[in-house]
């Protein structure tokens, strides 16, 4: 399942909070956003897709999840913040290469020909990752070390990279093959983007394989570099990518222009990006995994980022006229998308309200973001009880109507949707800011679940508004339309 993944470290953002996002770019898949309790979860699990069952640890915490509403083909939780502060992103695809792949080949599930046969498990994979590793870790680096202890068990059917942040902390993870993996502390003060691509391109293997300050990896990944003859790089580089990841013709349309659309904009000062002597193109190679932005990065420019469709360039194709560029790349706003989500872990408030997620569902070029605390036993009826048939009760059917709606009509109806987007953002911190100050007043936590309400509340009457606007400008431009002044 492609996606595009955005990490920011502490140092980097403009309020010292750690945030982690993803895209989950599915085939139009409905989601909801619910809350799972202790009780809830299951002391047995068993994938849909892979078949593996997996005992699953006492005392699990609760948690958030952006789950498919409908079951058929798993849970796919996508992402959540525990009761213990710490986010989850699971899964962003990543690719290989044959090298990697024959020599530690993917466990898949095969069905047995025959009665005589038996099937043959698979390992986890994303519709599973979130279930198995969330509600037990009470870290960023714990959600490595529970992860890659069950890679290392069961294997895994699919090339991911899985993202965790904590207070302090933002953590990278990438498999490789169906065993191995190897993670990173994100740096304080980058940047990831992460654009369906085996993302990172400097990693100290010596430091995974003793102190593991801020690397970590498989604990035979040097022998197994060696033994099938991976490491391609020159000069003593150890470059992940190049050993672990592709670099084919398919990545200059598909992933490459996505890095370069994000580091074009949060670094417009300190690289060069346009122009013949540009030091990154679209289709560059050697575009960073990460980068100090040029300023610091707010939830905004996040939300920014994951809407992009190469806005500003002539590779958009919601261009006017035609640059005979316009549409060629894979836009990260993109028509599939099921759900994103941006979890924030704050540090400048209690513990009880340091989790926020902001919620976006269907196309993120046309979506709105909503913030919600986490720590809370339910979520609102508008985002949590999303149903299979269109319909505007809906936050996840509303959102998928206007980006519908507005993308037949894209230079009609910006206006309303950068409006939708400024209002949102705009009342939905408004809202923060209030109940934020109000429970460290009061030392009533509860009142977080009144403060979600209301933001349910705020999306609900201004997804109906811009809807409305959308609906007539689509109107007016039916392809049918005619007016007796027309003769």
């Amino acid at each position: 399942m492609s996606c595009t993944t955005v990490l920011v470290g502490k140092g980097a953002s403009n309020d010292g909070t750690t945030m982690i996002a993803r895209t989950d770019d599915g085939h139009f898949d409905v989601k909801k956003f619910i809350v799972k309790e202790p009780k809830d979860q299951p002391k047995k699990y068993k994938s849909v897709i892979s078949h593996v069952e997996i005992e699953l640890p006492d005392h699990p915490m609760r948690y958030t999840a952006c789950p498919s509403v409908d079951p058929k083909d798993g849970i796919w939780a996508a992402s959540g913040i525990n009761a213990s502060n710490v986010g989850m992103t699971a899964t962003e695809t990543i690719s290989s290469n044959p090298r990697v792949l024959s020599a530690d080949p993917l466990v898949e599930y095969k069905k047995a020909k025959s009665r005589r046969e038996k099937d043959t498990i698979g390992g986890i994979g994303e519709e599973d990752i979130v279930t198995l590793v969330l509600p037990y870790i009470r870290s960023a680096r714990e959600g490595v070390l529970r992860l890659a202890s069950l890679l290392e068990r069961y294997g895994t059917y699919e090339s991911n990279g899985i993202a965790f942040n904590d207070e302090n902390e933002v953590w990278w993870m990438e498999t490789i093959g169906g065993h191995h993996w190897i993670a990173k502390k994100v740096p304080d003060d980058v940047v990831v983007m992460n654009p369906n691509q085996f993302g990172m391109d400097s990693f100290d293997l010596d430091d995974a394989l003793t102190n593991q300050k801020a690397h970590m990896c498989s604990k035979d990944l040097k022998e197994f570099i060696s033994d099938y003859h991976l490491d391609t790089n020159q000069n003593g580089v150890f470059n992940p990518r190049d050993i672990f990841g592709s670099h084919d013709d398919m990545d200059h349309i598909y992933n490459t222009p996505r890095a370069w659309f994000m580091g074009r904009y949060l670094c417009p000062f300190s690289h060069s990006w346009d122009g013949e002597n540009a030091e990154f193109k679209p289709e560059s190679d050697n575009l960073p995994w990460s980068l100090v932005p040029d300023r610091k990065v707010a939830v905004e420019d996040v939300k920014y980022l994951l809407s992009g469709h190469y806005q500003g360039t002539d590779f958009d194709p919601y261009k006017s006229h035609d640059t005979g560029k316009r549409g060629m790349y894979r836009s990260i706003g993109i028509n599939r998308t099921g759900v994103t989500t941006i979890c924030q872990i704050r540090s400048d408030v209690p513990d009880e309200i340091k989790g926020v997620e902001w919620l976006c569902f269907g196309s993120t070029t046309f979506s709105a973001f909503i913030p919600f605390y986490t720590n809370v036993p339910r979520l609102p009826r508008y985002v949590s009880k999303t149903g299979l048939d269109v319909s505007t009760a809906d936050f996840f059917w509303g959102s998928r109507l206007i980006g519908t709606l507005a993308d037949t009509c894209f230079s009609d109806c910006v206006q309303h949707i950068e409006r939708y987007h400024e209002k949102t953002l705009t009342k939905g911190r408004r809202i923060l800011l209030e109940y934020d100050k109000r429970m460290k007043e009061t030392g009533d936590f509860s009142l977080a679940q009144k403060a979600n309400e209301k933001l349910g509340k705020m999306a609900e009457e201004e997804t109906a508004f811009t809807l409305n606007k959308v609906m007539a400008e689509a109107s007016r431009n039916m392809k049918n339309g005619f007016k007796l002044s027309d003769n």
